[in-house]
């Protein structure tokens, strides 16, 4: 799977839990099965760039906003292949579930921090 296909995916569902729509409310919105959405939310399937324009206009973004995940990654270097990886896991899960990641890494710094 390709990572871009993985983040445009990531972003676009971001957006949609952001707005409080079903996969099957944004479907209707821009004209597709909901079953579509869920393929490119996962990655399955690629995306043509004049389906993509469709998704955008439902969510009522530009379809600018659907690559900003692509800078976060461009700004990480070779390096930080453990911070993609991070990023990416933490991408596929609730704001709820990340948030209790964050503070369980939080614990962990901090008794490190201690040492």
């Amino acid at each position: 799977m390709s990572e871009l296909l993985e983040l445009v995916g990531t972003r676009i569902r971001d957006i949609r839990r952001s707005q409080n729509l079903s996969q099957e409310a944004l479907a209707e919105k821009a004209g597709f099965n909901p079953s579509y959405i869920g393929f490119i939310e996962r990655a399955e399937r690629n995306i043509s760039l004049k389906n993509l324009e469709k998704i955008a206009s439902a969510l009522d973004v530009g379809v600018n906003e659907l690559f900003t995940y692509v800078q976060e990654h461009g700004e990480l270097s070779e390096g930080d292949e453990n911070i993609k990886r991070l990023i990416s896991l933490l991408r596929k899960h609730n704001p709820e579930e990340v948030s209790m990641a964050l503070n369980v890494i939080t614990e962990i710094f901090k008794t490190y921090d201690r040492k």
